[in-house]
């Protein structure tokens, strides 16, 4: 039988993409490519700005207050994605293998519930957050001192050393439920004869857990990280919420949105602060853009080598 070649799409895919094209051009490419642009100039104290090369850079990089910020919200940012990747994405795994279970009752409130907290205002739960673990009038204390750990209360996000892991573990509660129902998705995913014919074979739920589903899942695993990542390097509003805009006590808790807002808005550098705000976002998009490619490069094909064996 004569089979006609594939047609092109042609111009009727055009005008179903021109819309979404526009708006991501407008709002997205056109914004970035002007901050970029942005990040090359230098304003002096009359406010004219000027063609300043890569100068913005420079003082970034090389003056030693602005490198010691840089380097300074850096490794916190650092720090915030690691008790990310080692706290949420393993509760996440923990809590889509146990839903995706078969005969669990109530799954689907359970899933609701862990998820909610995702769809809460990040104002809300700064909020919250900072009454509940408030040393005057929080409860977290006297939660503790039910199972007899009332010694173990410290003002923790008032404390230098413990701010930014107490953040950090906040912003855990509240996202564990993306990585979770992604995790979840790729679990119920998986063909059913795959896990029948593994207990045909005598294999029980852990062995089947290790040796069927948790290779098959390790390409979304790897996207769940990736997704960690950029999140976490653009992670601003929790810190600002609770923080404010100095991040502290003592800059603990600046990472590079607050440093961005701060440089940006004037509150780092009153002259040129817009100019080299572009920079160091320039700088932020260059670092994510690294960890991306990294990713895509030598990890996810990996990851997908692995689940294909």
């Amino acid at each position: 039988m004569h089979t006609s070649p594939p047609q092109r799409a042609g111009w009727p895919a055009l005008v179903f993409l021109a819309p979404a094209l526009l708006v991501y051009t407008a709002f997205s490419a056109w914004p970035l490519a002007d901050t970029l642009r942005l990040g090359l100039y230098a304003t002096d104290e009359h406010g004219h700005m000027a063609f300043a090369g890569l100068e913005n850079f420079r003082r970034l990089l090389l003056d030693e207050q602005w490198f010691g910020a840089f380097t300074r919200a850096l490794a916190n940012n650092v720090e915030f994605f690691i008790i990310h990747s080692l706290v949420q994405n393993p509760i996440a795994l923990v809590l889509a293998a146990l839903l995706s279970l078969k005969g669990v009752r109530g799954a689907a409130a359970y899933r609701t519930v862990l998820f909610l907290p995702t769809l809460l205002s990040v104002v809300i739960i700064g909020f919250a957050w900072q009454l509940i673990l408030s040393p005057l009038w929080g409860v977290a204390e006297k939660l503790l001192g039910f199972v007899g750990l009332q010694d173990a209360f410290a003002p923790w996000l008032g404390m230098e050393e413990t701010a930014l892991p107490t953040l950090a573990l906040i912003s855990v509660w509240q996202f564990v439920g993306i990585p979770m129902m992604l995790i979840y998705a790729a679990l119920i995913a998986i063909p059913e004869e795959v896990i029948e014919a593994a207990t045909v074979e005598g294999a029980g739920p852990w062995r089947i857990f290790w040796a069927i589903r948790l290779p098959l899942i390790l390409p979304t695993l790897g996207l769940v990280n990736i997704l960690t990542f950029v999140g976490n390097f653009n992670a601003f509003d929790l810190i600002y919420a609770v923080k404010g805009a100095l991040a502290g006590p003592n800059y603990s808790t600046d990472l590079l949105g607050t440093l961005f807002y701060r440089t940006f808005f004037g509150y780092q550098s009153q002259v040129g602060s817009a100019t080299m705000g572009a920079a160091l976002a320039t700088l932020m998009f260059l670092v994510i853009l690294g960890g991306v490619g990294v990713y895509l490069v030598f990890v996810q094909r990996r990851l997908r080598r692995v689940a294909a064996t």
